[in-house]
């Protein structure tokens, strides 16, 4: 089921061959000692596909005196920290739908 972008902030990625993606900020976390963002990719109509896999990203925050930064994950054991406590998120908000 796909999903207007209305109700999700947007973010684009410029990806390594200088394409860019626009992604839907499905949530910013703590984890570790670091802040992660999760995105999910976006179709060309603007709607996000659920057939997509959610994109994790390691986020740094510079306050107001710089735009925020997102940073790729580097090592598996990082990647498998951020991905427990986005599953983490993900159950808590299931739980509070209940």
């Amino acid at each position: 089921m796909a999903e207007n972008n209305e109700l999700y902030d947007t973010v684009t990625l410029t990806l390594e061959d200088d394409a860019e993606m626009e992604c839907a900020i499905v949530g910013i976390f703590p984890a570790g000692d670091h802040q992660y963002i999760a995105l999910l990719p976006m179709n060309e109509n603007g709607e996000i596909d659920d057939e997509e896999d959610v994109l994790l990203y390691r986020f740094i925050d510079h306050g107001e005196e710089e735009d925020p930064e997102i940073e790729n994950i580097e090592s598996d054991e990082e990647f498998e920290l951020a991905s427990d406590a986005f599953d983490e998120l993900l159950d808590e908000e299931e739980f509070e739908e209940e």
